[in-house]
């Protein structure tokens, strides 16, 4: 048995979870467009984070704009174990919090040329987030640390065609790290049985890289009349190669542990490929005070077909996997209110669909269909400067399921998935 690549096949499974699945979309991009859900983001031209949603907005713009965005996102997911192999027992699984809280920062900067053209800066970031388990959690070879953070610098220009319609288009440099991390657990228990002590808590597999990815994107604005906009963006698909280093603690036993490395290390690779993303929103102002809005988003999950890693002692790949990734879509509608000249409140509502193949889900954060619940607001500080608060409640469907490792050990899981995402955002003129 070749334990040691099943061990590196059961924790690469798991990154495709971690950065591919719609949980780890990160539509974060501001606070004022979090307190709606992020309704109607393509369409609305409210602070210099339309360079992330639909750069042709910039065109709305007459002076400078600074945007600054901290978002703070508790996720609460938690595993009651089913049944677990004979080495291992159902009450071991259980975890009240799998996922790690993180800190999502952005900022942005638009820059009107003249009546007709506008540049615009972003830097931000589309998919990322954790999950870590303890170091002797029983089941180690499916779930231990998988964390992924991506950076997207982008550079966008738009051009004024006329007074109703706007074109943009910019470049994506895209920087990804992960680090991927899995513990022997229970499996220690059945070597025991035949004469092979060691811990639970031995690292099985230790995978980390890093690799920048490049990619465009493009937007169109149209203004059906002064009270009505529709907005369309695209952004393109990355595809990220993480080179870097392979290790594992397992000792070097022919039958059993064919690649043990006893902690030393070799190059690995992983390649990925974050996917396209397209969204289409429309935005009406009803009277003075009364703003609606909507947004389509559909992100292009089916170009994830399989899953590979390699390292160099070996031509073939030492783990593929059939992903059966499905497009999903992400739907929402929110509206506005304009309470005052110096506040205006804002709530919204969101479904937001899982790519994932039912059979194939894994406990690094089992990915399920959401909805998502938000409220937040503006004030206008002076003439120059503003402030943007926004809060969601995300709730994820409860899915009982069941993982196999390679070894035939069968784990079955009872998951819960939920999270609080709390984001502030300063906007500034000159």
């Amino acid at each position: 048995m070749r334990l040691n690549k099943i061990l590196l096949a059961a924790g690469l499974s798991t990154l495709s979870l971690n950065t591919l699945a719609a949980a780890f979309q990160l539509s974060e991009h501001s606070a004022s467009g979090l307190g709606r859900a992020f309704a109607g983001d393509a369409a609305i031209a409210e602070n210099a984070s339309v360079v992330a949603r639909n750069p042709a907005l910039m065109s709305q713009f007459t002076e400078n704009q600074l945007s600054v965005v901290g978002t703070y996102i508790v996720p609460d997911v938690s595993l009651t174990g089913e049944s677990a192999p004979v080495y291992s027992s159902s009450a071991a699984l259980n975890d009240d919090s799998i996922a790690p809280e993180a800190f999502v920062p952005a900022a942005y900067f638009v820059m009107p040329l003249d009546d007709k053209f506008a540049v615009g800066f972003g830097l931000f970031s589309n998919f990322g987030l954790a999950t870590e388990f303890d170091e002797d959690y029983a089941a180690g070879q499916l779930a231990g640390k998988t964390e992924i953070v991506t950076v997207n610098f982008n550079t966008s220009v738009s051009y004024k065609v006329n007074e109703k319609l706007t074109l943009a288009g910019g470049l994506n440099a895209v920087y990804a790290d992960a680090t991927i991390t899995r513990h022997l657990g229970d499996l220690s228990n059945g070597l025991a049985a035949q004469g092979l002590i060691i811990p639970s808590s031995t690292t099985a597999l230790d995978l980390e890289g890093d690799d920048y990815g490049y990619g465009y994107n493009f937007g169109v604005a149209y203004d059906l009349d002064e009270n009505s906009r529709f907005g369309f963006h695209y952004r393109s698909k990355i595809d990220i190669t993480f080179d870097g280093t392979y290790s594992n603690e397992l000792p070097l036993i022919p039958g059993v542990f064919d690649n043990g490395q006893s902690g030393a290390t070799q190059p690995g690779q992983v390649d990925l490929e974050l996917p396209a993303i397209a969204e289409f929103s429309g935005s009406h102002q009803l009277d003075d005070s009364w703003g609606v809005h909507y947004s389509v988003m559909w992100t292009q999950w089916s170009s994830f077909e399989r899953l590979e890693a390699y390292v160099p002692s070996q031509d073939e790949p030492v783990f593929e996997k059939e992903e059966n990734f499905s497009n999903s879509f992400r739907y929402a509608i929110g509206a506005d209110y304009q309470l005052n000249a110096n506040l205006k409140l804002r709530a919204g509502i969101a479904y937001d669909e899982t790519p994932t193949d039912s059979q194939l889900l894994s406990i690094s954060i089992p990915d399920t269909n959401r909805l998502w619940l938000s409220a937040g607001a503006t004030y206008l500080v002076d003439d120059s400067s503003s402030i943007d608060l926004g809060l969601s409640v995300v709730r994820g469907q409860d899915r009982t399921f069941t993982e196999t490792d390679d070894a035939g050990g069968a784990w079955e899981f009872n998951s819960e998935g939920n999270a609080f995402i709390l984001a502030a955002q300063y906007n500034y003129a000159f």
